[in-house]
């Protein structure tokens, strides 16, 4: 690939996500693959297509679950942000006060252990880019404007599509993506509560009202730890766990009416997360983990609704009221989508009254990256 072309690529690029360090010549493939919609088939949908870094790196459809490059088929759950994913541990387990938890990987359900893993499994999922097979999108990768950075960044020559090397070539696209995606372009640390914490700017009344009742009544920070460590210097406001919230089943949700062959059940249809993922590899005791989800970084979160692993909720408000009042029944909720394994002891009859609830929202609000401080 000519240079004057990558420098071209590279330009449009930046716009698009704003200035950031320099990437490596593997970090930049791996932005190239990333926002590629050629890549899916028919062509029309990149990584970014799900994961924009207009709206926190998460989707950008309006709508409650992912949708495919073919515009009738949906995935059943939520975009979740790929923005700070690299922090996450490999999938497994640590212990905590004799209590044995799930950790880290990726996807609501943790099914890849970590962000290369990850980033193979989009491009061959009908529900998404819909590729038939690796050989598809490394035929893509051959045929695009980049082939020869390509090979240049990772040894492997296009030329070459035996099953062997077309293996070897997927392997190496999903280490440059995973590669990205560990840069600052998505992992800015950029956010008013960043620059609170290097005391360059103060939090407004409201927004340190939050941050307390963050810390304290509201009881976020037991999942979204407002402190470092022990993943990264800063705050990453997840700790990586899965919990079940008792979150309701989305019924505007598009996978229900997908046919049989994509949902076999239809409107019956329930999203066991976790366990879910366990029990399709044999794990004992998958019928604790039923209806837990990854805890996602509250990081961007402002920008990334809807909310939820299937998109239940459209505002930070509502969010914040479910987890107020879930368990009041004059509240009037309906019934968790999993009823089993359901937090109790976290969320559900927190008594935050209207003036706590939007403290909260404002605070959380203070996480979104690129903040400037004001002339």
């Amino acid at each position: 690939m000519g240079k004057i072309l990558l420098v071209l690529i590279a330009v449009a690029l930046l716009a698009t996500v704003g200035t950031c360090a320099a990437l490596s010549d593997e970090e930049e493939l791996g932005k190239l693959l990333y926002f590629d919609e050629n890549l899916s088939t028919p062509a029309g949908q990149s990584c970014a297509s799900c994961h924009h870094p207009s709206v926190g790196f998460a989707g950008s459809n309006g709508l409650p679950v992912s949708q495919g490059v073919l515009p009738n088929r949906f995935g059943n759950r939520n975009s979740p942000t790929a923005a700070y994913a690299a922090y996450s541990p490999d999938f497994g387990t640590v212990t905590e006060d004799d209590e044995t938890l799930y950790v880290g990987g990726q996807f609501w359900d943790g099914r890849a252990n970590d962000l290369a893993e990850q980033a193979k499994g989009p491009f061959l999922n009908p529900l998404e880019m819909n590729n038939p097979n690796k050989r598809t999108v490394i035929v893509k990768i051959k045929n695009s404007a980049y082939a020869g950075f390509f090979e240049q960044v990772t040894g492997v020559s296009l030329k070459d599509l035996s099953d062997g090397n077309v293996e070897l070539a997927y392997d190496k696209v999903a280490e440059a993506i995973a590669a990205y995606e560990r840069t600052s372009e998505l992992n800015q640390f950029s956010s008013k509560y960043d620059l609170y914490v290097a005391e360059e700017v103060e939090l407004t009344e409201e927004e340190m009202l939050g941050l307390d009742l963050f810390n304290g009544k509201a009881m976020c920070s037991q999942c979204h730890p407002s402190q470092p460590g022990p993943y990264a210097d800063q705050a990453l406001f997840t700790d990586y766990t899965y919990d079940n919230l008792g979150t309701p089943k989305n019924v505007d949700s598009p996978f229900y009416d997908l046919p049989r062959k994509f949902n076999p059940d239809g409107a019956g249809y329930i999203d066991y997360g976790l366990g879910g993922f366990l029990k399709s590899v044999g794990t004992p005791g998958w019928e604790l983990e039923a209806g837990k989800m990854k805890v996602p970084t509250l990081r961007n979160i402002a920008a990334t609704s809807p909310y939820m692993h299937n998109g239940a909720f459209n505002t930070l408000t509502e969010v914040v009221d479910f987890y107020n009042t879930r368990d009041n029944a004059t509240a009037n909720w309906p019934e968790p989508e999993v009823a089993e394994n359901v937090n109790v002891d976290e969320l559900g009859d927190l008594g935050l009254n209207e003036t706590e609830v939007s403290a909260l929202v404002a605070f959380m609000e203070t996480l979104t990256d690129g903040y400037t401080i004001p002339e």
